[in-house]
């Protein structure tokens, strides 16, 4: 598996702007309440690791409307459920920054709050903290035979950038079935907890910190295989999660401020991001010449 990232990001950027692009998000029996393009879904482990690099204000969650299999009726909308439970992923948070993919001129898109709007380089890259979908993408598309992103970005930019489409030998982070609740798939113990227009707020992308700690909560303190969620450590997760006061999260309200008034400058990175602590990335030509 071997694949050219430079000068792409198509799959930390919401690149639809730029192409004529199917909606692909949408597809299967259940419709993200959200609109963000290509969620990742982080493991529990992926969520304990951001929670103490205290970051736990970089994540956000996804619910889906059910339109087909269990589901539960939730603050007025009917989503999917695990057990009469509403089940749900935790991902990263997407915000406006000013990028220019694919040799394109700089303009406002969603981004992944880790990409580098200047080098479309992740900043968290080689660290703990990095995912592990994104550490094996496209691994576990190619083990299922599902569409890459790096393929979509051929087909509606040109290129090449999945180089070698042969699946990993070794999947064993592919989590699928069963065995993905607890450890990907979580559910929320308490559905009438989830009120006050919480949905409301996900649905329009205004969630509040104390919104997505809720989940990050949960997904924090879940057993894997079981629904399980154990109380201490949801409530030193909430603690955590609701307190954290990173880069990210100081950096994502000043993206959305200027995406309303400013022009689209990658540059701006050093003064959003790095002033505020995030990591500095490499660049390519560092990278080519390792």
């Amino acid at each position: 598996m071997k694949v050219d990232c430079e000068n792409c990001a198509g799959c930390c950027v919401d690149w639809r702007a730029l192409a004529d692009v199917p909606d692909h998000e949408r597809r299967g029996p259940q419709e993200p309440l959200d609109d963000t393009y290509n969620l990742v879904p982080l493991t529990r482990e992926d969520v304990r690791a951001f929670l103490d690099a205290g970051l736990g204000d970089a994540m956000t969650p996804r619910l889906w409307r059910a339109r087909d299999g269990p589901s539960v009726d939730v603050d007025g909308y009917e989503v999917a459920a695990v057990a009469g439970k509403p089940a749900f992923f935790v991902g990263l948070r997407t915000v406006p920054k000013p990028v220019g993919p694919f040799d394109t001129d700089p303009r406002w898109l969603p981004t992944c709050a880790f990409l580098d709007p200047e080098t479309l380089q992740c900043r968290i890259h080689d660290t703990p903290e990095y995912p592990t979908e994104c550490a094996t993408y496209p691994g576990h598309h190619l083990a299922l035979d599902v569409e890459t992103e790096c393929e979509r970005v051929e087909e509606h930019v040109g290129g090449d950038r999945l180089l070698d489409d042969a699946p990993p030998e070794v999947t064993d982070s592919l989590l699928f079935g069963p065995e993905a609740v607890g450890q990907t798939v979580f559910v929320y113990p308490d559905p009438d907890d989830i009120e006050d227009g919480l949905l409301d707020r996900l649905v329009a992308g205004t969630l509040t910190d104390a919104d997505r700690a809720r989940f990050v909560a949960v997904a924090a303190a879940s057993a894997p295989g079981t629904t399980a969620v154990e109380p201490t450590k949801r409530e030193r997760a909430y603690e955590a999660a609701v307190e954290a006061d990173s880069w990210v999260g100081r950096a994502a309200a000043d993206w959305v401020t200027r995406a309303e008034s400013e022009a689209p400058d990658p540059a701006l990175g050093e003064r959003v991001e790095e002033a505020r602590g995030a990591p500095e990335t490499p660049g390519w030509d560092a990278l080519r010449s390792e």
